[in-house]
């Protein structure tokens, strides 16, 4: 697919386009200081007071436009329907002279008051004015009134911003609604980085008015969450009353799963404008999330009340259940809304990114190809059109109901381990909760992280994701993605098949913080070196300012959504595990089935919770009080006080901390590492002595253990080394450097079990590097396992090997094992075509050959 954008045939776009590039400019009619402080009344949230200046001059027949246009957009701003419809019709009747912008506004003012045949025919007046205004002056106002307007008709929007938006800001770059026109373009469009940059030149021509800060709000939302927020803070310190910031915020805790703030800050919606079609919209949503249709469905009704066949209520409806992961319920409101408006293709990519995320790809990616072909600037339909393009060289497997696509490379190295692995972990995760998928499971892992985040997001981005479940598609980063330090792909994998499990079981109506809490309790209970575990940084964040970092139960979600850190996001991933281990331990697992029953049936979290655990408030308390017994008896003898940084003016050195607090935590490990760092051996055993004593379980990095290796390798002890190394193996689920140091050293001692499974290890992190496969292969070969060395060696000769006539020898060999003659043949002949002369190949060819005579 090249990258050259074909635009649509530009109907109204084309027939202006001559006339415009031209285009002149004029301020506009002075507005005058009255008007000038009117419309300041109006950014401020003043909404009453503006209104009362604006009816004054109308009343008194001001002739300039901008009056009843400021009057019509208090009225709708508050509601005031009818008023509005009065308003624009007398100021329709007056202004009848180049007043596209008034035109444009009426089409809202009609639909509001459910007049959507006047509202037609007000679009067929201004399709007239609009070819009447070809080859006339046109104002700068009128220039982004058109471009709106065309914009609603599904014409080619980069046409428009061309020709209408940016032609307005060359003309005049002081002019803030053209920023603000061109910025809302690029928003719809995905666009995010132009729209910033539009919004940050617009915010410096004009700082008091707060839809700036809430687009910037929206520009940074999935890039910057930080600057998001400051934005959002920022448009509503000018302005408290804005509905447009009042709206984000309440989508923004309704994705906090915080539902009753929601309403809260949705009655300061209500208190502008009872009538918020948008506000009554999310009020639907809470209550399709709360389990209680009726309601939704009154609620919908009173969203549609103003304008009955307003597409946008169900669009709007549909795609904030997809971003709970609602897709099947999502995709049912965009079809609402497309046949409603069946052109338009924003709602038709929202259903296409419903269905691909649902598993229907064949639909899914017809409507983004038809998405991209009739709305070329749409990014995200751009970068999956690419991505759909590669994926057709990917290599697909199939095995119970699973469907795995991997890049073909990949595929060979490590596919059907990872099939296997799928497999298991549909055997043991859908036993255990009673789940039996009906429909197929597909599987991506993408070697490039953009890809991942392209097919995940629809944008480049999402750094730090290692996978992502949508219900029965799973997407997933491979080592390839992940740098130097990839995690525990199978791990990965577990974890996100348990989101499948869990998803399907709850039919995706399960609260962010219990669906990772049990995928990560589940990582644990398949191998115990997976998942978070209890280290001293979580300690110290459960149990500092009085358990100031523990989230409560009832927002853990949120803790997901707004970490201070990869720390911190981390720990929420850590503490949601540790809920449901404690669940388990309190309740049993038959509870936590149940629980998961009655969340599949539509019942609220906490309506669930109160029935198997008690009320959310006693949850939240006794797990406040089993976390901090859990944290508190980790190293419960150590002193745990964290000395002054080093390099600050009053930083003690270790030593004089351990002389006033002989087991501070912190100082022997500082002491302990410098002393094998000094090579002071008799210090560091008795320095690592105490501190085994005090916390012997602890494998974070720099542990006790880990400097015991070290010191180890350094004094040439490597039995000792081997041990504490698979001391810390057994632990750690990422550690290559300390599993491909393991297998070394069990190989040298012959230790092959060991060194197998080590080997194993690596490859679960990075089976793209040679190193497990090595292991393996040499491993398969001293305990005559032909299998382990067949397969190692076919992974090696992918992997560039410095003697592939070695190598091919040596697969040979196992391949003979195996009574695979044929295949053997075919291997030896390559180790020859490497190696004409090689004595041992050619023994073994002919043996082979033997073997075939009759």
């Amino acid at each position: 697919m090249g990258q050259t954008l074909r635009p649509r045939p530009a109907r109204a776009v084309a027939a202006a386009a001559a006339a415009l590039i031209a285009v002149a400019t004029l301020a506009g009619t002075a507005a005058g200081a009255n008007l000038g402080e009117a419309e300041a009344l109006y950014r401020a949230g003043k909404y009453e007071a503006c209104r009362a200046v604006a009816a004054e001059a109308v009343e008194d027949g001001v002739w300039n436009v901008r009056w009843p246009m400021l009057l019509i957009r208090c009225q709708l701003t508050t509601g005031r329907y009818e008023e509005a419809l009065q308003t624009y019709e007398a100021a329709a009747e007056k202004f009848t002279f180049n007043a596209l912008p008034l035109r444009v506004q009426g089409v809202q003012v009609y639909r509001m008051n459910d007049q959507t045949e006047r509202a037609e025919q007000e679009m067929v007046r201004i399709r007239s004015l609009i070819r009447r205004s070809i080859g006339r002056f046109m104002s700068k106002d009128s220039m982004i009134a058109i471009g709106r307007f065309l914009l609603t008709q599904d014409e080619d929007a980069r046409k428009i911003l061309e020709l209408f938006f940016d032609k307005a800001i060359e003309a005049d770059p002081t002019f803030v609604d053209a920023h603000i026109a061109s910025a809302e373009l690029a928003l719809a469009k995905n666009d995010f980085q132009l729209a910033a940059e539009t919004l940050d030149r617009a915010v410096r021509l004009q700082q008091d008015e707060p839809y700036l800060y809430y687009l910037q709000a929206r520009a940074w939302l999935t890039s910057d969450r930080a600057r998001s927020e400051q934005a959002l803070q920022r448009a509503l310190e000018v302005n408290p009353r804005h509905p447009p910031s009042l709206l984000l915020k309440a989508e923004q805790l309704i994705d906090g799963e915080r539902y009753e703030q929601a309403r809260e800050v949705l009655a300061d919606v209500f208190r502008v404008n009872a009538l918020e079609p948008r506000a009554w919209a999310l009020l639907a949503v809470i209550a399709h999330l709360e389990g209680d249709p009726e309601l939704e469905a009154f609620l919908r009704s009173v969203a549609l009340s103003t304008w009955s066949t307003n597409p946008e209520v169900d669009h709007w409806i549909g795609e904030k259940l997809s971003q709970k992961y609602r897709f099947a319920e999502g995709a049912a409101y965009q079809r609402r809304a497309l046949a409603l408006r069946p052109d338009s293709t924003e709602y038709r990519f929202q259903l296409a990114q419903d269905l691909l995320r649902l598993g229907e790809e064949q639909v899914g990616w017809e409507l983004v190809q038809q998405t991209q072909q009739d709305d070329p600037y749409n990014v995200v339909a751009y970068n999956l059109m690419i991505l759909h393009d590669a994926l057709q060289d990917y290599r697909i497997l199939e095995s119970d109901g699973i469907l795995l696509r991997m890049q073909r490379r990949e595929a060979e190295l490590y596919g059907q381990q990872a099939m296997e692995l799928l497999r298991e972990a549909k055997g043991v995760l859908c036993e255990k909760y009673a789940v039996q998928p009906d429909k197929q499971i597909i599987v991506e892992i993408y070697p490039r992280q953009q890809d991942f985040a392209i097919r995940t997001f629809g944008l480049p981005g999402g750094q730090g994701y290692l996978g992502v479940c949508f219900g029965r598609v799973i997407t997933a980063n491979s080592p390839a993605s992940q740098g130097a330090s990839p995690a525990n792909w199978k791990s990965v994998l577990w974890h996100e098949f348990c989101h499948v499990v869990t998803l399907e079981k709850t039919r995706n109506r399960m609260p962010r913080w219990l669906s990772e809490g049990i995928s990560v309790y589940e990582e644990r209970q398949r191998d115990p070196s997976w998942g978070q575990r209890m280290s001293p940084l979580y300690r110290e964040m459960i149990l500092r300012d009085s358990g100031r970092e523990l989230t409560p139960v009832s927002r853990l979600s949120d803790a997901f959504l707004r970490p201070e850190s990869s720390l911190h996001l981390d720990f929420a991933y850590y503490e949601s595990s540790l809920v449901v281990e404690y669940f388990v331990e309190r309740f049993g697992r038959d509870a936590l089935n149940r629980l998961l029953d009655d969340l599949g049936i539509g019942m609220s979290i906490n309506e669930a919770l109160g029935r198997h655990s008690g009320s959310v408030a006693e949850l939240d308390e006794d797990f406040a009080a089993y976390a901090t017994a859990r944290a508190e008896a980790f190293g419960a003898d150590a002193d745990w006080q964290r000395p002054p940084p080093s390099g600050s003016s009053t930083s003690p050195d270790a030593a004089d901390v351990l002389a006033s607090s002989p087991k501070n935590y912190w100082a022997l490990k500082d002491a302990a590492a410098a002393a094998v760092a000094s090579r002071d051996w008799s210090q560091a055993d008795a320095l690592l002595d105490r501190l085994d004593a005090l916390l012997a379980e602890d494998a974070s990095d720099g542990c006790a253990t880990e400097l015991r290796a070290r010191a180890a390798a350094a004094r040439g002890r490597t039995d000792a080394e081997r041990k504490h190394l698979l001391w810390l193996a057994e632990r750690r689920d990422d550690d290559l450097a300390t599993y491909d140091r393991a297998a070394t050293l069990a190989a040298q001692q012959e230790q092959w079990t060991q060194v197998r499974e080590l080997a194993q290890q690596i490859l679960a992190v990075n089976p793209l590097v040679p190193a497990g496969h090595r292991h393996l292969a040499a491993a398969g070969e001293a305990t005559d396992r032909p299998e382990d060395t067949a397969e190692a060696l076919a992974a090696l000769a992918l992997l560039d090997p410095v003697d592939p006539a070695g190598l091919h020898y040596r697969w040979a060999r196992a391949l003979a094992e195996l009574d695979r003659p044929r295949a053997a043949k075919r291997k030896v002949l390559i180790a020859l075509e490497y190696a004409p002369r090689y004595q041992q190949a050619l023994r073994l060819l002919l043996s082979l050959t033997q073997e075939d005579r009759p």
